[in-house]
């Protein structure tokens, strides 16, 4: 029981993470709307999410010492990173399109609410279940 609910909870922990880039690379898109010959990037979420699930059970290398260097590299989302196609960009090689960037932002932010609400609920009946009430 406790192992199905660590496995949940790791999910839940790297559906965040890849979230919470996402709407970092959108944040920066946002940012640069008006920079000329700046490439609106995005994240595969679906290949990263699908990665993440597949190597959840994988061990993780532990860091003892903060001089260590991290195994996966210091992005391990880079590799999901990439630009997003054009649409039509503007005169000034932007291929930013606000709409797009807004749509995504918030489709984003409402996943990332929903795995937060899961993890609550989750934590939520397994407090329930331990104190019975």
């Amino acid at each position: 029981m406790l192992e199905k609910l660590e496995q949940a909870l790791a999910f839940q922990r790297q559906a965040l993470e890849v979230q919470a880039r996402r709407q970092q690379l959108i944040a920066s898109n946002i940012a640069n709307a008006d920079t000329p010959n700046y490439k609106a990037r995005d994240l595969d979420f679906r290949a990263a999410l699908s990665k993440a699930q597949s190597s959840r059970s994988a061990p993780g290398l532990k860091k003892t010492d903060s001089e260590h260097l991290s195994a996966g590299g210091d992005e391990p989302l880079a590799e999901y990173e990439g630009y997003r196609s054009e649409v039509q960009s503007a005169v000034d090689g932007n291929t930013v399109d606000m709409d797009q960037e807004r749509t995504a932002f918030a489709e984003t932010a409402f996943h990332y609410e929903a795995s937060l609400n899961f993890i609550n609920r989750l934590l939520k009946g397994m407090r329930t279940a331990i104190t019975g009430q």
